[in-house]
């Protein structure tokens, strides 16, 4: 009986871990970036290698928080620390470390600013930004 409640007790701790993990809010620097063919943010999209509506909300996110791809197409949400808004993005591209990005990057569509009440003449701000 003592061992049950035990194990109970480990996957209750587990899963608020899991919880409490998936709802950091990791601080950031927010970029805007263009998601279209001509745009400011190169080429097609690591994700899916292809162009994205900049009217969408989207993102792009620094090396070691792209993951490899393992966030392609999941859902961020991003906090503006100066309004105190937040908005949903989709992620759909890399925005590279390895190629001068910087590793604090959440590279958005002008939509995203747009929603959390930003110039993007500003160029960047700072934000926090989770797993939505």
């Amino acid at each position: 009986m003592a061992s049950s409640k035990l194990a109970v007790m480990a996957v209750l701790v587990l899963l608020l871990l899991v919880s409490a993990r998936s709802y950091e809010q990791i601080p950031a620097v927010m970029t805007v970036n263009g998601f279209q063919r001509g745009e400011s943010g190169g080429g097609p999209s690591e994700c899916d290698g292809k162009y994205h509506d900049d009217n969408l909300m989207l993102a792009a996110l620094s090396t070691g928080w792209y993951e490899g791809g393992i966030r392609c197409f999941r859902t961020i949400r991003i906090r503006s620390t100066q309004t105190g808004r937040t908005a949903l993005a989709q992620v759909v591209d890399e925005c590279d470390s390895t190629r001068g990005c910087r590793n604090n990057i959440v590279d958005t569509s002008k939509a995203v600013w747009a929603a959390l009440g930003l110039d993007t003449d500003v160029g960047e701000v700072p934000v926090t930004w989770s797993d939505a």
